[in-house]
């Protein structure tokens, strides 16, 4: 039986979904390396709130997801972008995700690493009226909720910080300082202004490689409070040669969504970690090419993760920051969630089309468990849409 599926074009066309899954099976703990899964956060569709309101979350369904990630073996990146972080996802909404997530990491076993920011410092009419000591102090307060949790502490990026800095020494003195500070190791986490348009210019600059200068000078005064970095800027040959310049000891975790497969993989003289928001809908597949990686067949996980690619990119192309829909609509009709809805009526953000090509590329991946409920599912958003099947 076919599906009729509305391409970019606006012609419809007919798709034949698969019947079965993937077949994957959980297993040990990976070895060779180090893997987060950046997660997002369910919507109550219940609560009678508005896009400029606080998030209401179902928390219930939030944390049956992380249980999922870490039945798989995948660490869990918490309270990030992907988590819809500044966008429909407040601080006091993150706080509450940090510390519920990270009980529920405790009593699983299950790997953890939160967020810190600053988005309690909101913009303003007059852009980010605040110091460089009250963006310090940002900081700080969400560190201490982070390391209060147990949870490790990734050190994310700031829009007041990127709108406040007048120079690479500003941004040296800031991480200077919460490194310093920090109780054990912490992710820094670089985010292109490709996932969010309001830290262009972060680490003092918009030319990349005096960016990369800046940065490493950071990680170079305190290699000791640097677990690893964790960089987004969708150019695997620039994340290649900012990992190899990088401290003994301290990691890479790529965060490129476009070219992960090659970046983890690696080369003769290294590789990267993983921390990805695909890896959300990804979570068992990636999990499988990781433990097949951990046996030394690079051929065999390059087998299972490049197909996967296609789907990422898709996801993650231009305005990349919204990709979170097309994340919480694959877990819907992978049937982690009961309904499409998002904080912040977010799921408005992609359109008709990219739905269905979205769910032809993860069903021909076999990504979903019930390849029937995800064929219904999807029915019923084309229905909705006045596509009738």
């Amino acid at each position: 039986m076919t599906i009729q599926l509305p391409g970019a074009d606006g012609v419809l066309r007919s798709y034949t979904p698969r019947t079965e899954p993937l077949a994957l099976t959980t297993g040990a703990p990976f070895t060779s390396r180090t893997v987060f899964s950046a997660a997002h956060v369910v919507a109550d569709p219940y609560a009678d709130v508005s896009p400029d309101s606080p998030a209401a979350v179902d928390w219930d369904a939030t944390l049956a997801f992380r249980r999922h990630l870490w039945s798989h073996g995948l660490g869990v990146a918490e309270a990030m972008d992907t988590a819809q972080r500044g966008m429909g996802l407040d601080w006091a909404g993150a706080a509450e995700l940090i510390r519920r997530s990270a009980a529920e990491a405790k009593a699983v076993g299950g790997r953890i690493a939160c967020g810190v920011g600053t988005d309690q410092l909101a913009a303003t009419e007059i852009g980010y009226p605040y110091s460089l000591d009250e963006i310090r102090a940002g900081y700080e307060e969400q560190l201490a909720v982070v390391e209060e949790s147990g949870s490790q502490a990734i050190l994310m990026a700031s829009r007041a910080l990127a709108a406040v800095a007048k120079s690479p020494e500003d941004y040296m003195e800031v991480y200077g300082h919460l490194l310093r500070q920090a109780s054990e190791p912490v992710i820094l986490h670089w985010l292109g202004p490709m996932f969010d348009p309001a830290l262009e210019g972060y680490w003092g600059s918009t030319d990349l490689d005096a960016a990369t200068n800046t940065f490493l000078e950071v990680i170079a005064a305190h290699p000791d409070k640097v677990d690893g970095i964790k960089v987004s800027l969708l150019d695997a040959q620039r994340e290649i040669d900012l990992r190899r310049k990088l401290p003994d000891g301290v990691r890479c975790y790529t965060g490129d969504d476009f070219n992960y497969p090659e970046l983890i993989a690696g080369d003769d003289q290294g590789f990267s970690h993983a921390l990805l928001g695909i890896f959300d809908p990804l979570g068992p597949l990636a999990a499988e090419a990781v433990r097949v990686l951990d046996t030394g067949n690079v051929a065999a996980f390059r087998e299972l993760l490049d197909p996967t690619v296609e789907l990422s990119r898709h996801l993650f192309q231009t305005p990349t920051r919204f990709y979170k829909t097309g994340v919480v609509f694959l877990a819907w009709l992978a049937g982690h969630q009961s309904h499409f809805t998002m904080v912040g009526g977010l799921q408005s953000a992609r359109s008709l089309p990219h739905f269905a090509r979205a769910y032809e590329l993860a069903d021909g991946l076999g990504l979903f468990p019930d390849p029937k409920l995800a064929e219904e599912r999807m029915k019923n958003l084309l229905n909705l849409y006045g596509v009738n099947q």
